[in-house]
């Protein structure tokens, strides 16, 4: 599943909040980084993600286009 803090839920954060899982990857395309929620750090690897990789190349991101509010960014919790 694919998400992101850039998303008015701030999903992977409170996926970390409530699962524990620590390790997220970017689900943008053509980006291979990931983060570590739990040494709140940048890693240059992590565990081996099952297929898609990355949203398609044309959808926005938080996405999909027309589903989020135009007034998205500023619900972010900071």
């Amino acid at each position: 599943m694919g998400c992101c803090d850039s998303s008015p839920g701030q999903h992977a954060t409170a996926h970390f909040r409530t699962t524990g899982h620590p390790v997220v990857q970017s689900y943008e395309p053509g980006e291979d980084w990931f983060w570590d929620y739990a040494a709140d750090e940048l890693r240059a690897s992590g565990p081996a993600l099952a297929p898609p990789v990355s949203h398609p190349e044309g959808q926005p991101a938080p996405g999909p286009a027309g589903r989020v509010p135009a007034d998205w960014a500023r619900s972010l919790r900071g």
